[in-house]
């Protein structure tokens, strides 16, 4: 059954828009891979150094994915993201002009409190919209755009490197950011109406996300998407030693490592969505986490006993991200529909969830382990492990996921706690 959706939104027009906002915030992650080497050149710093870049991005786009959701929840989802977008367009003209590391990580650190709002608050708008089945489909359709954002980053940012120095990459983000600015303005409806808007009171808000929190379903739920997109994450923070230290590859051929990943991350949303309303959420999820498991598996194996290289060594992230993509909307949905009213609150704290150990494994695992192969291929198994044992415990103890062709806005409360 479908949601009521407001007159003036054109699904498929939503479906583009929310794909291309939740595209800046990797965006802003990937373009600049390519740039490592001529940025720590510039900057006297090591590697490490540079990978505080994406340490300090990501926790402060943790921190704020926390005020995203209640924010839209309380003045409207049209106005944060607007917001965030102006917010993220004058970080990225700081970034660019930024002549030491110092300047540049507190500009980072802006670009993150803002780039949250097109993933945070776009996952809220589409259940605003739709539920049931439409809500898997355009969530599946969403991911599939989101999905071409890692893989062409990098490209985009080595393309830039052949004609212009590192700052040209910023005043790219700043180019698509203004795209955005503008057909978010011209084309996005507000979808929450003032009537169903909450008080952003302090003790209220505090109260409504402890209580999400220590909801045991909230957590085994996002720690299960948590962990298992952990393992994929490994290592597109470890991209910039993957690729060229380990693959022996240029400045120009990330494409080797993210195209197929991102390729398989697309055909497993268009699975996902295709199968709304055919396979229960429960076993699709399933299957997502065996090809995780089978990936994870073979990518071990591969790294025992053959020395890395294209394209051998990045086909097992080929099959893990299409599992992580079966599994994503599912988890995600089955979230939201546990708060109809505070959609917003909920994304924002299964986002901050991820985000913080996004951030840890940038900045503390990724330089650990990124000197080896085998190394990144035991650490992505371990964290598929950790997701599955989570997923395996929600649906031992707790309520399996509902069907998609249900409609989950009809529930009482207590059903979806």
């Amino acid at each position: 059954m479908s949601g009521i959706v407001p007159a003036k939104v054109s699904i498929p027009r939503l479906a583009l828009l929310l794909g291309g906002l939740a595209m800046f915030g990797p965006f802003s992650i990937d373009t600049i891979f390519p740039a490592f080497p001529q940025m720590g050149g510039d900057f006297a710093a090591d590697k490490l150094a540079m990978q505080q870049t994406i340490s300090v991005y990501l926790l402060a786009y943790a921190a704020m994915s926390i005020v995203h959701g209640p924010l839209s929840d309380a003045i409207g989802r049209r106005k944060v993201i607007l917001g965030g977008l102006v917010v993220f367009t004058l970080a990225s003209v700081g970034c660019a002009l930024s002549r030491d590391l110092t300047t540049l990580l507190l500009f980072r650190a802006l670009q993150g409190l803002s780039a949250g709002v097109g993933l945070i608050v776009g996952r809220a708008v589409i259940r605003d919209v739709l539920h049931g089945d439409d809500a898997q489909r355009l969530m599946s359709q969403v991911s599939m755009i989101f999905g071409v954002a890692p893989a062409i980053a990098p490209i985009i940012g080595g393309w830039i490197l052949g004609w212009e120095r590192w700052p040209a990459i910023f005043w790219f983000l700043v180019a698509f950011s203004l795209l955005l600015l503008v057909a978010t303005w011209w084309k996005l409806p507000e979808t929450h109406p003032p009537e169903a808007r909450l008080s952003l009171a302090p003790k209220r808000l505090l109260r409504d996300y402890f209580a999400i929190f220590l909801n045991g379903r909230f957590q085994r739920l996002a720690a299960a998407g948590t962990f298992n997109f952990g393992a994929l994450w490994l290592y597109i923070a470890s991209a910039p030693a993957f690729v060229i230290d380990i693959l022996h590859l240029n400045e120009r051929q990330f494409a080797w490592f993210f195209v197929p990943m991102i390729s398989g991350m697309m055909l497993g949303a268009f699975m996902s969505g295709r199968s709304a309303g055919r396979i229960s959420g429960t076993r699709l999820a399933n299957i997502g986490f065996a090809c995780c498991g089978v990936a994870a598996v073979a990518n071990i194996v591969y790294n025992l006993v053959a020395t890395p290289s294209v394209p051998w060594a990045v086909l097992p992230m080929m099959l893990g991200s299409f599992g992580i993509a079966l599994v994503f909307p599912i988890l995600t949905l089955a979230i939201l529909d546990m708060y109809p009213r505070q959609r917003g609150s909920a994304s924002s704290l299964q986002a901050f969830t991820s985000l913080v150990s996004n951030a840890l494994i940038a900045g503390l695992l990724s330089p650990w382990l990124s000197h080896h192969a085998l190394h990144l291929a035991l650490g992505s198994a371990a964290f598929v492990l950790l997701g599955w044992l989570f997923w395996n415990w929600e649906a031992r103890v707790g309520l399996h996921v509902p069907d998609c062709s249900r409609d989950a806005a009809a529930l009482e409360p207590t059903e979806r706690l």
